[in-house]
């Protein structure tokens, strides 16, 4: 919680808007304090009412435009400024390529203590809206309302939409989505709208009562596609009703699919799946590579980009056909399968066991047989012992979550003393830091930023080291 601010303090005019942050508000600097504008684009001037003040910073919002900013637009979507996605809107596409861009460099030289004078130019989405494969949606009784909507005594209170910033309780109603290709926003509204008209009830999330939970659509490169409904407390037959009418008005899913989830959390990872109709899993392709993508499968979002992103770090890595690849965090084996036909052997280490019979799966479905796959903690699983069994790696592929590498598995990489690592991260302050550490053997030798995710502060980063000689 922040401290009150005195009402004569509570206003500012002209205030100069210089950076903008991760989580898309706008920065300022005054009189030694930080300002997070929320909705200012750097190069605004702005008057602005302030809400929270901390220790060192303040947070605020804008109340007018004194001077827009070159880089301002007028945000395409109608949920802009509620919805918790897409919060770089306002901004051109050339500009959230400029920043992201920035952010990489700052990151890897302030903590990486990283040179990124050679820093290539960050790879651009050609797909600016429509490129997620997967969007997942929450059913409510506890609708968000906004200043536009108007609401009369004994109306629905409903929804189906995304969670409002914050609120894990509120649910904001979302009418057109820019962020997957149809048919999902037609499958979404239909779905509410036959719902509502058939009384199926929307899931309480504080008192865990209802019938429709999740609604979870999936699309791929292929022109297939998966519907998941998720129930928690249906009625006798609704669950059928509900599912024989998404079969009859939307005949092209390839896989329909429902979950009785009645636990405290969403997570579907440990819950049984019940086939409605059609497969238990669609395909995505690239490079003539099939990749089975089952409901709890894990696959990059973007699919288009996540080609070109697998195109870069085939690149750094430069294999000749004669390596011995370890691809970490390898996830279902993506990269690992896309990077076999150039090694000799790859193997891959991956910490969720389901992902890992996926990676194996889509190994045998493509007829790759020089891939190995293990489950397991990458800190228990990368020992010494492990190197000694399956042989020192030529070429290092890692692509680890957001918290970064643990000091363990950075260790070990120093301690194998590949002839290059390609580590591919999707948060560049923790790249950095183990950038840091990983300095002592290595030289970075490329850096390349890719941007997986218009609008969003999101961006990957693909760095090339090689040992030092």
């Amino acid at each position: 919680m922040g401290r009150r601010i005195a009402q004569d303090k509570k206003f500012i005019s002209d205030l100069s808007i210089i950076d903008i942050a991760e989580e898309g508000k706008g920065v300022a600097k005054q009189d030694n304090l930080v300002y997070f504008i929320e909705r200012a684009v750097p190069g605004d001037v702005v008057d602005v009412e302030l809400m929270r003040k901390k220790k060192s910073f303040v947070e605020g919002r804008v109340t007018a435009i004194k001077q827009a900013s070159e880089y301002r637009v007028d945000p395409f979507c109608s949920h802009f400024g509620v919805c918790g996605g897409c919060k770089w809107q306002h901004m051109t596409y050339d500009a959230q390529l400029k920043f992201k861009e920035q952010y990489v460099g700052n990151a890897l030289s302030r903590i990486g203590k990283v040179d990124v004078s050679d820093m290539e130019p960050i790879l651009a989405s050609e797909q600016t809206s429509y490129y997620r494969n997967k969007l997942e949606y929450t059913f409510s009784n506890k609708r968000w309302l906004t200043d536009l909507d108007d609401v009369q005594p004994g109306d629905s209170m409903d929804a189906l939409g995304f969670h409002v910033p914050g609120r894990f309780d509120k649910i904001l109603t979302v009418d057109h989505c820019y962020l997957q290709q149809d048919p999902s926003n037609d499958l979404r509204n239909s779905i509410f709208e036959f719902a509502k008209a058939n009384e199926i009830s929307f899931y309480d999330l504080k008192q865990h009562e209802g019938a429709l939970r999740n609604l979870i659509i999936r699309t791929s490169s292929t022109g297939e596609l998966m519907v998941i409904v998720v129930f928690a407390y249906p009625e006798e037959e609704q669950v059928d009703l509900l599912m024989k009418f998404i079969q009859d008005k939307f005949p092209s899913i390839t896989s329909l699919q429902y979950i009785i989830n009645q636990k405290r959390n969403d997570t579907i990872f440990d819950q049984d799946i019940e086939v409605f109709s059609g497969r238990d899993f669609i395909y995505e392709e690239m490079e003539g590579l099939k990749f089975k993508v089952g409901p709890k499968s894990f696959y990059q979002t973007n699919s288009r980009q996540a080609y070109e992103l697998y195109k870069i770090t085939r690149e750094f890595a430069d294999l000749q056909g004669d390596e011995l690849v370890y691809d970490l965090y390898t996830g279902a084996g993506t990269i690992a399968n896309f990077v076999a036909k150039t090694a000799r052997e790859v193997v891959g280490v991956e910490y969720v066991p389901t992902a890992i019979e996926d990676a194996k799966v889509n190994s045998q479905i493509n007829g790759i047989v020089n891939t190995k796959f293990f489950a397991g903690d990458m800190k228990d699983v990368l020992t010494s012992d492990f190197v000694k069994e399956h042989g020192k790696p030529d070429v290092v592929i890692t692509d680890p979550p957001r918290a970064g590498m643990h000091a363990d598995v950075v260790e070990r990489i120093l301690e194998m003393e590949s002839e290059k690592v390609v580590y591919v991260s999707c948060n560049a302050a923790t790249q950095a830091r183990d950038l840091e550490m990983l300095q002592s053997k290595y030289e970075v030798s490329r850096i390349k930023p890719v941007d997986m995710f218009p609008h969003t502060q999101h961006v990957e980063n693909v760095v090339l080291l090689k040992l030092r000689k």
